[in-house]
This record gives structure tokens, sequence and C-alpha cells, in this order.
């Protein structure tokens, strides 16, 4: 038996995407994966603009408030729906949110450095370091979450 559809799969269905449907069934992993790391991608430049620009935080501070932000996010939208890696006690799920916030410690350490450099030392403007930061950790994070937490 095969997995239950979700509501991807059932957009697939619909009839102008249905021609879509061979591809989104040999790339799905990816595409979801492009899709909510876009997703997530915007929660970390929307909650660090609010918090760094609106509420006048320091740029590695607010950015430390909105990497805790949107790495919850990505838990929850990559443990869902992209990798599909459903725990059936709690103790799996906790090791499995433990091993993705530990990857995500180590793409916050690579962001931070990167927003220090050309932010505090360079003096370039915060959102566009960002913003370039985010792609980086974007790529970072699939494998890290490929290769270790969701591996299977």
């Amino acid at each position: 038996m095969g997995r239950k559809k979700d509501i991807f799969d059932r957009m697939m269905e619909l009839p102008g995407l249905r021609a879509f449907q061979p591809i989104y069934g040999k790339y799905r992993e990816a595409l979801l994966y492009i899709f909510f790391g876009g997703l997530t991608f915007l929660v970390s430049i929307v909650t660090f603009w609010l918090f760094h620009i609106v509420v006048q935080m320091g740029a590695l501070a607010a950015n430390a408030v909105s990497w805790a932000i949107a790495v919850l996010f990505a838990f929850l939208t990559n443990r869902i729906w992209v990798f599909e890696a459903h725990t059936k006690t709690v103790p799996e799920f906790l090791s499995q949110m433990w091993k993705f916030f530990g990857g995500r410690v180590a793409t916050l350490v690579v962001e931070e450095v990167i927003l220090f450099l050309f932010i505090t030392k360079l003096g370039m403007g915060s959102m566009a370091v960002k913003a370039a930061a985010q792609v980086v950790v974007v790529v970072l994070n699939y494998v890290i979450s490929k290769l270790v937490i969701f591996k299977g």
C-alpha cells in the first residue's frame, strides 16, 4: 500500500496541474523542499526585518530570534510534507527534533559569520546580506536534512 495522498498530491490532480504530475511524482521531495524552503526564507527575512529594522534589535540578535522562528517552521513542514518522516513514539520525535535543531545550529553559525563579516565589518546592507546568506543556508540545510536527519 502506498502513502496517503496529502494536499499537494491532491492539488496535482486539479485539471490545470495534471500535466505536471509526472514531474511532480519524480521530483516531489525536491520540489516540496524548494517550496517550503522558500516559505522558510520568507519567515526568516520577515522576522529578521521585524526585529532588526522595526524593533531596532542588533543584527546578530535579530538573526538569532529570526532563526529560532524559521527553524521551528522548517522542522514542522520538513518532517510532515518534504521528507514524510513521521515518528511513532515521543522519544523518536524528540530525537528527530534535536538532530534537526542541531543541524540548524551548525548553519546558524555559518550565517552569523556571514552577517558579522559583511554587515558588521564591511558595512554592507543588512537585508541584502541576510538574503544572500539565506541562499547558502538553504542549500546546506537540505544536505544535512537529507543525509543525516530524515535519511531513509
